[in-house]
């Protein structure tokens, strides 16, 4: 018989508290051992409830949750995902070391919200915490190894397409903040609730040298701008004259997802061909491996990040197993290796 996943759940709302543990409860993979009711009660409880994954909202009297991540994560690296309202102080949190975020449910979305917390529950309970630390590459491009390249010739770039998952807001933080403000224009699918979207690109936006933007429809593809696809829309990359430009629909999930990786990653294979590289980073799930098979077989130069380097090595893995990636590369390797493959198309 399987172990039961062992969640600890911290939230300040009695009535929400209770629905959550309730709702959990009534689910054989999981099992309740106990809750806080806010993040000081959850400091004092951690250390003796010994959890598999935590549930923890974001604000909080007293101690907020992020106070609670930066103090308590360093000692205690137990997998949290935070169930939150709209808040840019989300993506603090990951950046201090949560897993994943679920949005707290409106009314009528509560069966969607269970759904997809017990699968974020499922798979981040065995999901490497990443505390935060200092990059240790080098912000230029003037001392960068070189690689050796799996995808044959090096013809001109025109396009770089990253997708990610779990873990993915600070991993593409990491991989896009080494670029320089000169490069191919980028597009990223980031799965992502609406509203968050925004909020994310105008994160990334304050720390890159790239310019970054959440995607609306029609907008070209452009060199040192970064496109990042919109939560509950699917973005691809379609041909505009000699140039591209990108389209964001409303449409059903593909691999599960609304923004898929598969959907943008299969686009720029049909249209960008061999001038792309292609960067599936850290998720769970097989979002993306198809889309890169395609961007491969296309010409495409594309890249895997590794199990070491990952919070949850799904998506990768399912690219890597089926022979979509070119290279692995831990993420710190990643930004080094699209220049290396830039500087050889030139």
């Amino acid at each position: 018989m399987q172990q039961k996943i062992r969640v600890m759940v911290v939230d300040d709302s009695l009535v929400f508290r209770s629905w959550l543990i309730q709702s959990l409860g009534e689910d054989s993979r999981f099992e309740v051992i106990g809750y806080a009711v806010n993040a000081l009660d959850a400091k004092n409880k951690l250390p003796l409830l010994k959890p598999d994954i935590m549930t923890l909202d974001i604000e909080m009297p007293g101690m907020s949750g992020l106070e609670f991540l930066k103090t308590v994560l360093p000692s205690h690296p137990v997998p949290v995902i935070l169930v939150s309202s709209l808040n840019v102080r989300v993506f603090d949190a990951l950046a201090a070391g949560a897993v994943d975020f679920v949005r707290k449910p409106e009314e009528g979305m509560r069966d969607t919200f269970l759904r997809t917390l017990k699968a974020k529950l499922a798979v981040g309970s065995n999901a490497r915490v990443r505390l935060p630390q200092q990059p240790v590459m080098p912000k230029t491009t003037s001392s960068l190894p070189r690689f050796s390249s799996a995808a044959g010739g090096g013809g001109q770039i025109d396009l770089i397409a990253i997708g990610a998952s779990t873990g993915g807001t600070e991993a593409i933080l990491e991989v896009v903040r080494q670029f320089p403000a000169k490069m191919p224009g980028i597009v990223i699918t980031q799965h992502m609730p609406p509203g968050f979207t925004a909020m994310y690109a105008e994160r990334l936006n304050r720390i890159c040298k790239l310019e970054v933007r959440e995607a609306k429809h029609g907008d070209k593809v452009q060199p040192g701008l970064i496109l990042l696809a919109p939560g509950g829309l699917q973005m691809r990359v379609v041909r505009m004259g000699v140039g591209y430009s990108v389209t964001c629909t409303e449409e059903e999930k593909v691999s599960g997802h609304k923004p898929s990786v598969d959907v943008l990653f299969s686009s720029v294979a049909a249209n960008v061909k061999s001038r792309a590289i292609g960067v599936i980073l850290t998720g769970m799930g097989a979002d993306g491996a198809a889309g890169m098979m395609r961007m491969r077989k296309a010409g495409a130069y594309t890249i895997g990040q590794d199990k070491e380097s990952c919070v949850v090595y799904g998506m990768p893995m399912e690219a890597y197993k089926i022979g979509a990636v070119c290279q692995q590369a831990s993420l710190l390797t990643i930004p080094q290796m699209v220049m290396a493959r830039l500087a050889k198309s030139s």
